[in-house]
This record gives structure tokens, C-alpha cells and sequence, in this order.
């Protein structure tokens, strides 16, 4: 047995967030310590090459290469990029990373690359924040607040990350520019045969890091029905919040739900789109997200988005689009909309689907392109290898 294996595994309990964040710090180091010596000396020892003409980009070893892994979150958009730049470990004159996919030894690579004149890109999503991160806000934040320092150009993925980044990381300089994730419009499109509309097919959609986006889309789905709509719930993607299986098992329980409610686990990008096809609405109900790829997979699909007013939401979809619930606004808690606003939402959409689902398609169109976002990072890459 690996005896470094062996010491992580013995430590990890010990990890827990019940300790204190300092605590819990120097334990990562001391753990991380031999692999961080490791990772720089196997980065002086390559044969490292700077690129004198066109972009070539290093995304920190972020995304997968294995065939049909699942991927999710920050690194979905580096998908986009490496479609048209292919990632090269050897030689690149570009660093790109993001702040909610950060690969192991980050700091290590940015140095190694800033110091051979690579140039720093930054992609910043979210950051902790009270409401969620409790008093492990610095414990997220720190590693962020370090890389974003040193990035020779940032881009936020809306304006409320990049107001919220300015608040708990500080203020940074360095050029910056607000570009939306993309979907591809092809792939992510509205079916030529939507489920029928008798049946209201309802999806809760992601990485669920709170059991509120679970249970809300319970509560909500039994309120319908209690009104007399034929309606069902998919739940879709991991459930990563503590006790999260005997917390649904409850739920379903108490709302007598069980028979209506279908569960499926994470699931790639091909999937998506058949799983949003199938489907009516997405009910969004993640308290303040930054900028999530779901919401706008599901505009590309014509789907209507249910969620709160908060975070980025607005941002993506506007006034017209889906149903934004007023909720209170605070960095120390969260809130959800009560399960009546949700279901009188819910109501409304399918009073003029059709209309409602073709809003959502050219919101899409109009914003989260995938060949404007690229000529975009066409551009930024280019000014960065002039200067």
C-alpha cells in the first residue's frame, strides 16, 4: 500500500469541517507537501517550450480524458475552448483556469508558467460566501483571492461575480470583461416533438450543494398536484450535501410524492440534452449562483427557468423570460421562494407555454452563443500576446 495513500485516508475524518479552518489548513499542507514537490519538480523537468505565434493553452489538467466522463460545473466551458484550442502540456503560451475547477498545485503551475512568459487567464465564477461556506468562507476564498491576483487578464462569468468577487477578494486591476458561459445552439436546441403538455414534466437539474433544491421541487411538485395538474419531478445529478439520501427518503415521506418523483444520477453533456428535451421547465432554486450552465442549456432547449431573484439569475434571464421570485438578499443566509410562489410561477408558464418556451430559445440565442463567446476569447488571446 502507497504509505501516502494510506496517511490520507487515515486523515481524511479528521478533515471535517467541525475543526477550525486553520486547523484544517495545516493538515492540507502537511499532507500536500509531498505532492506539491513532486508536481515542481516534474514541471522543471520537462522540456517546456514557449509558442511565438497563435494562441496555445494549458487549462491546469482540468478536464478529463478519459472517454464518456462525466464532467460538470467549471469545467463544461473549458470544453468549448479546447475544441478549438486543444490543450498542450509542453508548450503554451496561454494558462487558463477556473476559479471552480482549480487543478491541484495551482499556485505552482501559474508560477512555473508566469515565470517562462506564459500569460495568466482567469475565469472567476463565484466565491464563499457566509450563507453557504459558514466559517470556511477563507478556506475558499484564499486560493481564489491568490490566483485572480496574479491573472494578467479576468473574466467573470456575470456581473454579479465579478461584483461579489470585488467584495470578498478584494479589488484587482488587471483588465477584466463580463462574458455569459455558452451553450452550443446546435446540440442544446428544442426538440421537434415536446412532451405533451397534459403531463407537466418539471426538472431540477445540477450538482445539488443544498437540499433546498431538492425539496423545494418535493414541496412544489405536491402543491400542483394537490391543485389537480397531472405533473412529475425529474431530480437529476449527485446529491452533495450531508445526509442528503435520508433527507430526500423524508421528504418524499411526508409529501406522499414517491410515485411521481423520478431520481437519475450525474449525467455528461449528451445527455443533458436529451434529458432537457424531455422535459417542460427547470426549477432553478439555488439561492445566489453565480452563473449556472443548466439555466442556460435549458434556454438553448426552450425551456422556461423557475428560480430566485438573486445571484446571477436576472442577468441570464432577464424580464422575460421564466419566473424570477423575489427573495431576501444577504451574504449571511440564504432563502429560497416560498413552494405557493413557485407553483402559482409554474402556473402561469403553462397559461402560454409556447410563447414562454420560445422566449426562452432566443434568450439563448441572443446571449450565451458559443461562436461569440470563442470570437471573444479569440480576442482577449490575442491582445494578451501582443503585449
Amino acid at each position: 500500500m502507497n504509505p501516502q495513500h494510506s496517511l490520507v485516508s487515515w486523515l481524511a475524518p479528521i478533515l471535517s469541517r467541525t475543526l477550525p479552518t486553520r486547523v484544517r489548513w495545516l493538515l492540507r499542507t502537511i499532507i500536500d507537501w509531498p505532492k506539491q514537490r513532486l508536481f515542481i519538480r516534474q514541471l522543471n523537468a520537462q522540456n517546456f517550450q514557449l509558442p511565438t505565434s497563435g494562441p496555445v493553452l494549458n487549462y491546469g489538467m482540468a478536464l478529463p480524458r478519459k472517454a464518456g466522463e462525466v464532467i460538470h460545473g467549471g469545467r463544461v466551458k473549458l470544453l468549448h475552448l479546447d475544441r478549438h484550442y486543444p490543450e498542450n502540456f509542453l508548450s503554451f503560451n496561454l494558462l487558463y483556469l477556473v476559479s471552480s475547477a482549480i487543478p491541484p498545485h495551482a499556485q505552482e503551475l501559474v508560477r512555473f508558467a508566469r515565470s517562462r512568459g506564459v500569460k495568466f487567464i482567469w475565469n472567476q465564477n463565484g466565491v464563499a460566501f457566509p450563507g453557504w461556506a459558514d466559517k470556511a468562507v477563507e478556506e475558499f476564498n484564499k486560493p481564489m483571492r491568490a490566483l485572480r491576483k496574479q491573472a494578467d487578464f479576468i473574466v467573470y462569468q456575470s456581473r454579479f461575480c465579478q461584483e461579489s468577487a470585488e467584495y470578498f477578494l478584494g479589488p484587482a486591476p488587471t483588465a477584466s470583461a463580463v462574458l455569459y458561459n455558452p451553450v452550443d445552439l446546435v446540440q442544446f436546441s428544442p426538440p421537434s416533438d415536446r412532451p405533451a403538455l397534459d403531463r407537466w414534466q418539471l426538472l431540477a437539474a445540477g450538482t445539488h450543494m443544498e437540499p433546498e433544491r431538492v425539496t423545494k421541487a418535493i414541496e412544489t411538485l405536491a402543491e400542483l398536484r394537490s391543485r389537480g395538474h397531472a405533473a412529475e419531478l425529474t431530480v437529476a445529478g449527485e446529491f452533495r450535501w450531508p445526509r442528503a439520501h435520508e433527507d430526500v427518503k423524508k421528504i418524499l415521506a411526508l409529501s406522499g410524492m414517491s410515485d411521481w418523483v423520478r431520481f437519475r444520477p450525474a449525467y455528461s453533456q449528451l445527455e443533458a440534452v436529451s434529458l432537457l428535451q424531455s422535459h417542460h421547465i427547470l426549477l432553478h432554486l439555488k439561492y445566489a449562483d453565480p452563473c449556472p450552465t443548466s439555466v442556460i442549456e435549458a434556454l438553448a432547449c426552450g425551456l422556461p427557468v423557475v428560480g430566485s431573484r438573486s445571484g446571477g439569475m436576472e442577468e441570464l434571464l432577464g424580464t422575460e423570460t421564466g419566473n424570477l421570485l423575489p427573495v431576501p438578499l444577504s451574504w449571511e443566509t440564504r432563502a429560497y421562494p416560498s413552494t405557493v410562489d413557485i407553483a402559482n410561477s409554474v402556473e402561469r408558464i403553462f397559461a402560454n407555454y409556447i410563447m414562454q418556451s420560445q422566449l426562452a430559445r432566443k434568450r439563448a440565442e441572443q446571449f450565451f452563443c458559443q461562436a461569440d463567446w470563442i470570437d471573444a476569447h479569440q480576442d482577449i488571446f490575442r491582445n494578451l500576446l501582443i503585449t
